[in-house]
């Protein structure tokens, strides 16, 4: 006869009993995962400027990025509830992702600071077009580009999952490899 651990007692914050988290972090972070940044436009900060831009772009480093299905295309973000690309998805349906090459690890760490400066200065000096279908920033040199729209958002913990529907995609460069976040850290295979 098969034994079967028993299930966990919950504490109070809802925590399996003896895991903390900074346990759960320690074991999670011996995860490879892929970078990805994801974009999108909201409506203009100061609409009353005549000034300023029309839209204002938005980006948002993530690892917590995978595949769905194939039929249809689908894929899903992680996204920290209440965080600003949490809040503008919940608003707007439509969103970029450009998945990084190793040599874009400053585009990452850019757009992962906390207490950042404006995403307008962030995207100043980095070359991208514009996506054809959600008007996004999709990062030149990029290993791959997706554009998405919201098909479903499902709350997690202190997470929301969006699951996006993939309007189009393109391998725009075939040159270097993905960078991956491994231990706390961005690492390149090899």
């Amino acid at each position: 006869m098969l034994k079967t651990a028993s299930p966990a007692t919950l504490t109070a914050s809802g925590h399996a009993e003896g895991v903390s988290n900074d346990e759960f972090r320690a074991a999670m972070s011996r995860l490879a995962a892929g970078v990805v940044l994801v974009t999108a436009q909201e409506p203009p900060l100061d609409p009353d400027d005549p000034g300023a831009p029309g839209v204002e772009d938005v980006g948002m480093t993530a690892t917590a990025f995978l595949s769905v299905s194939l039929d249809p295309p689908l894929v899903l973000v992680s996204l920290r509830e209440g965080s600003r690309m949490d809040d503008l998805l919940a608003e707007q349906p439509l969103w970029a992702v450009s998945v990084l090459t190793e040599s874009q690890r400053h585009i990452a760490g850019r757009f992962a600071m906390k207490g950042r400066i404006s995403d307008r200065l962030l995207f100043a000096d980095i070359p991208y077009d514009r996506g054809e279908v959600t008007g996004a920033p999709l990062v030149g040199g990029a290993l791959a580009t997706l554009e998405c729209r919201t098909e479903q958002r499902v709350s997690a913990g202190d997470h929301t999952l969006v699951i996006g529907r993939v309007l189009t995609a393109q391998v725009p460069s075939a040159e270097g490899g993905p960078l991956l976040y491994f231990r706390g850290r961005y690492r390149q295979l090899g």
